[in-house]
C-alpha cells in the first residue's frame, strides 16, 4: 500500500472507533494480547504487555510530642539543628507542640524521617532530655 492510502485507512478506522491497523513492512500485522492461544500459529503477531502502576512514594510526618520536662529552648534549638528551621519557625512550632501536645516539623520520605527520629531521639538523651519524636504515614 502506498503512504497515501495507508493514512486514509487509518483515519477511516478512527472515525468508525475501530482499532487501528499496525503496518509492519508494508502490509497489516494483527496486535492480539498477551493471553492470546493461539500465539505461535500466527506470524508477525505482537504481543502487549500491561504495565504496572508506579504508586507513589509514601512521606511521613515527623512530630514531635509535649512532656513536662523538655525545655522550650531545646525544642527550639533542635528543630533549628536537624530541621533547617529558622528561629521563628522554629518558635511556632514548639509553641504548637506546647498547646496542642504535640507538633510537625516536617514531612519527609520514610527513611529520610526514621533517620531524623533516631538522630534527634539520641541528640536528647544525650542531653538528659525526654524528648519524643516520632514519624507517621502522611494522610
Amino acid at each position: 500500500m502506498a503512504p497515501l492510502q495507508d493514512d486514509v485507512l487509518l483515519l477511516d478506522s478512527l472515525r468508525l472507533g475501530e482499532a487501528a491497523p499496525a503496518l509492519v513492512d508494508g502490509g497489516p500485522m494483527t496486535l492480539r494480547g498477551a493471553d492470546s492461544e493461539d500465539d505461535d500459529e500466527r506470524e508477525g503477531s505482537v504481543d502487549t504487555k500491561s504495565r504496572e502502576k508506579v504508586q507513589k512514594a509514601r512521606r511521613f510526618r515527623v512530630l514531635f510530642h509535649n512532656d513536662d520536662y523538655t525545655t522550650m529552648e531545646f525544642v527550639v534549638l533542635v528543630l533549628i539543628k536537624f530541621f533547617q528551621k529558622t528561629e521563628t519557625e522554629a518558635t511556632q512550632i514548639m509553641l504548637s507542640i506546647h498547646h496542642k501536645g504535640h507538633g510537625v516539623a516536617g514531612i519527609y520520605p520514610r527513611d529520610v524521617a526514621e533517620t531524623k527520629v533516631a538522630r534527634v531521639t539520641d541528640f536528647a538523651k544525650e542531653h538528659g532530655m525526654p524528648l519524643m519524636v516520632t514519624a507517621e504515614p502522611e494522610e
